[in-house]
């Protein structure tokens, strides 16, 4: 028999959508993923359909009786109910909540990934126990979330937390005016401290074009190189989250994404964040994700945690 309270999370990723249904004290009933149908708006609501039909026949449920919540990238625009800012730009201008509703017969509530991972942190990971978290994830794109007393700060416009589209703070005359973004500017966070902005930049000191994690494992090896490309990530990813720290000053910083991974940076961004900070003495408390690269669908299924419209603000 499936329990009394079943929550269904779907995380919407750039490879792979992940689902994942919660029980009533947060333990794992199902998980699956499929691959992304990328560029395929039908294709990505048929694979939630798919998703949501297998994890009910999973678990001998009826239709209606699991909540839904999807973490999806960028934000359904307030006044018009379009996805703004994803970069699976496919989703973009597209009534994707009308839609998913429409397939799934059934209330959908969504947010952006980031929001979702720093939810399912604040709520039983890492962050637990904190009053205001900011979750980031550091990927293929460079996000961010904001959680207040375990409700998500979305803000009046939906983009709350959204830092990877601010541009990197205190640019030395070397990063100006910085790579172009696929959001259309220049110079954006997400195109230094993601994953193949750390790429490029590595391919662009002389070195060849190698990933983030080639990057990381040659730097474990003693490459020198690699080791100054990891140096001048950290040192902007410090800059970043600096800013972040001089307008939300949160509890608890909590890192997702593949690069929360890279061990180091626990242990130097508070040192190199302080300079930046503008506080006597600063404190910083950044964590790596209890859930791993489950806090994302952990979080979207605890998007029905509250009742109404008390889950966002």
């Amino acid at each position: 028999m499936p329990a009394s309270r079943l929550r269904l999370g779907i995380d919407l990723g750039g490879t792979k959508i992940a689902s994942m249904v919660l029980g009533d004290h947060g333990q794992t009933l199902h998980q699956q993923r499929l691959p992304t149908p990328r560029h395929d708006y039908d294709g990505v609501i048929a694979a939630i359909v798919r998703l949501r039909d297998e994890a009910i026949r999973a678990l001998g449920a009826q239709e209606g009786q699991m909540t839904i919540g999807i973490g999806m990238p960028g934000s359904l625009a307030p006044r018009s109910g379009l996805v703004q800012n994803a970069n699976s730009t496919w989703l973009n201008g597209r009534d994707f909540g009308a839609g998913v509703e429409r397939a799934l017969g059934q209330p959908v509530r969504l947010a952006n990934d980031a929001n979702c991972l720093a939810l399912s942190e604040a709520s039983d990971g890492a962050a637990r126990g904190a009053r205001s978290v900011f979750g980031v994830i550091l990927g293929t794109g460079c996000g961010g979330g904001l959680v207040v007393d375990g409700r998500i700060l979305g803000g009046k416009n939906r983009i709350g937390g959204e830092w990877g589209h601010n541009p990197l703070p205190w640019a030395r005359d070397d990063e100006h005016p910085g790579p172009h973004c696929w959001c259309g500017r220049q110079g954006c966070l997400e195109t230094w401290v993601s994953g193949p902005g750390m790429a490029r930049d590595h391919a662009e000191s002389g070195q060849e074009r190698i990933s983030a994690e080639e990057i990381a494992r040659r730097a474990a090896r003693g490459d020198a190189a690699a080791r100054a490309t990891l140096e001048r990530h950290a040192h902007r990813l410090a800059r970043g989250l600096a800013h972040v720290v001089n307008i939300f000053d949160p509890q608890v910083i909590v890192l997702g994404g593949g690069l929360s991974q890279l061990e180091h940076l626990y242990d130097v961004l508070p040192a190199l964040m302080a300079e930046w900070i503008f506080a006597d003495d600063p404190q910083v408390d950044i964590r790596p994700p209890m859930h791993g690269d489950a806090s994302g669908v952990r979080g979207a299924a605890r998007l029905w945690d509250h009742d109404g419209d008390e889950w966002i603000f």
